[in-house]
């Protein structure tokens, strides 16, 4: 029997995590003042290094906000989508992550957001995923890049119909992450404009169903939609991952 040696917690890290816990119960609010360095070294018992890399910590990760020269000490942000982005990023991006396990979540995501969207969606965002299903045909012929990002556009504008911001930006990340890991095997698709016209088949498929209000249609087309898409870029052996979600759904 042998034990894997053990890396020791560096001060600062615990200071981090106290801080963090007063602002995420609200003990701290958007708005509030740390107390001075001096004032932290005393109550932490750490030395005035480990409070200035917790606070470096603090500030990368926009909990806190430090302006030079200020003597009110640093001040606490509120939550915001930009952090969250620049977080759920930075995990997505994770060398530890395969390409299953985001295309696992983006199927569960997205499908979650398309029965969200037809039955909450407004006419307006009806109207903004029927403009970008349009652009994504009238660029079908034209070319992958003004394809792509009318394909964005739609997505988005199912995200948003969910009326969720965490949704939309989950979405944004990881759909982005999951395209990062596979552009070069797109880049050379022996048919492109196939695969484009292909994917807006399915885009059309979905849009009916969340315009007639068909929130598990919705759901179920969106999921297969994916794994249609993606599934060949998954190893054969790590496909069973994705199959649960496909209940309902004829893929083959």
């Amino acid at each position: 029997m042998r034990f894997e040696p053990v890396s020791a917690v560096r001060a600062y890290e615990r200071v981090v995590e106290q801080i963090e816990e007063a602002v995420f119960t609200g003990r701290l609010k958007p708005g509030e003042r740390l107390p001075s360095e001096r004032d932290l070294m005393t109550q932490f018992g750490v030395s005035r290094s480990t409070v200035r890399e917790a606070l470096r910590v603090l500030q990368a990760g926009e909990v806190i906000r430090s302006r030079a020269g200020d003597p009110r000490g640093p001040e606490v942000v509120a939550a915001s989508p930009a952090a969250l982005h620049k977080s759920m990023h930075r995990l997505a991006r994770a060398d530890s992550l395969r390409l299953v396990e985001l295309l696992q979540f983006r199927m569960l995501l997205e499908g979650s957001a398309y029965l969200l969207a037809a039955r909450l969606r407004t006419g307006e965002q009806l109207a903004e995923m029927e403009t970008a299903l349009a652009e994504m045909e009238r660029h079908v012929d034209v070319g992958y890049a003004e394809f792509s990002r009318a394909d964005v556009a739609f997505h988005d504008a199912v995200a948003r119909a969910t009326q969720n911001p965490l949704i939309v930006v989950c979405a944004e990340v990881v759909r982005g992450v999951v395209l990062e890991l596979i552009e070069d095997k797109l880049a050379r698709a022996e048919d492109r404009a196939a695969l484009m016209r292909h994917s807006l088949e399915h885009h059309g498929e979905v849009l009916r169903a969340v315009r007639d209000g068909d929130g598990e249609l919705a759901s179920r087309l969106a999921r297969y939609a994916l794994f249609d898409y993606y599934a060949e870029h998954v190893p054969e052996a790590e496909r069973a991952m994705l199959r649960p979600l496909l209940e309902g759904a004829d893929f083959g």
